[in-house]
C-alpha cells in the first residue's frame, strides 16, 4: 500500500459465521415444530455491528455457493459488509450451531455442528493478504486457529505478515473448550495474538486457560504482560470490564437490562470498543462497548442493529463514565 494512500478500510476480519437455528423458547429441540434461522460468527458478528456504525468493513472466509453460504452471505451484506474477500466454493458445507433457551434455572444449550466446514478448509496459500491488510486494524479471534489443523497456520501468517507490515491487529481470545483443550489454546494463543493493539478476554477463559485468577486489575495485567498487549479488555460479566494499556487502569459498569439472549454480546462488546479505538478515543470505546452488550443481551440473534444516533442514545442511559 502507497505510504500516501488511506487504507482502504476502517476493519477487516476472517473467520467462519455459521447457521443459528433457535428453537421457541422453553422448546426442546428434538421435539420442535419450529425454528428461527439467523446468521452467526465471533468475527463477522463484529464486522456487521461496525459496518452498521458507519465503518468501512471487509469478512474473509469461505462460503459453498449453496443457498446456505448465500443466506449468511445476505445477512453480511444488509449490514453492510464488503464481501469480495470471500472466496467462494462450488461444494462443501456451512456450520451449524442449535440453540434451546430453557426457561430458568435451566441453562442455554447450544449444540454445534460445525465440522469440515467450507470455512476450516482456509489454507495460506490462498489467503487475499494485501487486501485484509488494507486497513486500519485487522481483527481475529482464538476460535479459528482451533477449527482444523490448515487453519492455525492461516492466522499465524496473517498475523506475521501484520507485524511485519505495521498493520495494528486486535485479538479476542474466545476459547472454545470443545473446539480444543486449555492447554492446546494455551500453548498456540500467545504467540499468535503477540503485540496485539487490543485485547479481549473474558475471567473466565483467562482463569480456565491461562490459570490467571484474582482481582480483574491483576488479571488484565497479567494478560497485558503475557501477550506484550497495548491495550487489554477484560470482561467481568455483570460488573462490566476493566482495561489495562500498561500505565492505567480503566473500569466500566455493565448497563443494566433484561436478558432475552446472550450469545454474542461479547461480540457486541469487542465492536464498540474497536468503534471507539477507531474514532482515536479508547475510554468512549468502553462506553460503546458496555451500551452495546446490553443491546446484544436484550436481542434475539447474534447481530444487533443500530445505528450511530441510536448508540448516542444509548450511550446517554448507560452510567458513569469510566473510571480509572
Amino acid at each position: 500500500m502507497p505510504m500516501n494512500r488511506a487504507p482502504t478500510y476502517d476493519l477487516t476480519t476472517l473467520g467462519e459465521t455459521m447457521l443459528r437455528i433457535s428453537v421457541p423458547p422453553g422448546i426442546a429441540l428434538e421435539t420442535a415444530g419450529c425454528a428461527a434461522l439467523h446468521a452467526g460468527g465471533a468475527e463477522s458478528n463484529v464486522a456487521c455491528t461496525l459496518a452498521r456504525l458507519g465503518r468501512r468493513v471487509a469478512w474473509a472466509s469461505r462460503l459453498p455457493q449453496l443457498p446456505t453460504g448465500r443466506f449468511i452471505a445476505n445477512a453480511l451484506r444488509q449490514c453492510g459488509v464488503d464481501l469480495s474477500l470471500v472466496e467462494w466454493c462450488p461444494a462443501g458445507r456451512v456450520g451449524a450451531y442449535y440453540v434451546e433457551r430453557r426457561l430458568p434455572p435451566s441453562p442455554v444449550r447450544v449444540t454445534y455442528d460445525r465440522a469440515d466446514s467450507c470455512a476450516a478448509g482456509l489454507e495460506p496459500g490462498r489467503l487475499p493478504l494485501d487486501a485484509l491488510l488494507d486497513t486500519r486494524l485487522l481483527h481475529l479471534t482464538g476460535i479459528t486457529p482451533a477449527l482444523s489443523v490448515g487453519c492455525r497456520p492461516v492466522v499465524e501468517q496473517l498475523v506475521g505478515e501484520a507485524r511485519a507490515r505495521g498493520v495494528p491487529f486486535s485479538f479476542d481470545l474466545n476459547y472454545r473448550r470443545k473446539l480444543w483443550p486449555p492447554e492446546a489454546a494455551r500453548h498456540a494463543l500467545p504467540p499468535i495474538a503477540r503485540g496485539a493493539a487490543l485485547l479481549f478476554a473474558g475471567v473466565a477463559d483467562a482463569a480456565e486457560v491461562f490459570g490467571f485468577t484474582g482481582e480483574p486489575s491483576r488479571v488484565a495485567a497479567s494478560l497485558c504482560e503475557a501477550f506484550e498487549a497495548r491495550q487489554v479488555v477484560l470482561s467481568v460479566g455483570e460488573k462490566g470490564v476493566v482495561a489495562w494499556d500498561g500505565r492505567s487502569l480503566h473500569r466500566q459498569p455493565a448497563q443494566e437490562t433484561a436478558v432475552i439472549d446472550r450469545i454474542g454480546a461479547g461480540d457486541a462488546l469487542a465492536a464498540g470498543v474497536i468503534h471507539g479505538w477507531l474514532g482515536g478515543d479508547f475510554a468512549a470505546g468502553l462506553r460503546y462497548g458496555q451500551a452495546l452488550a446490553a443491546l446484544a443481551l436484550r436481542t434475539e440473534g447474534d447481530l444487533v442493529v443500530v445505528s450511530p444516533d441510536e448508540l448516542d442514545e444509548l450511550v446517554a442511559g448507560s452510567g458513569p463514565r469510566p473510571q480509572r
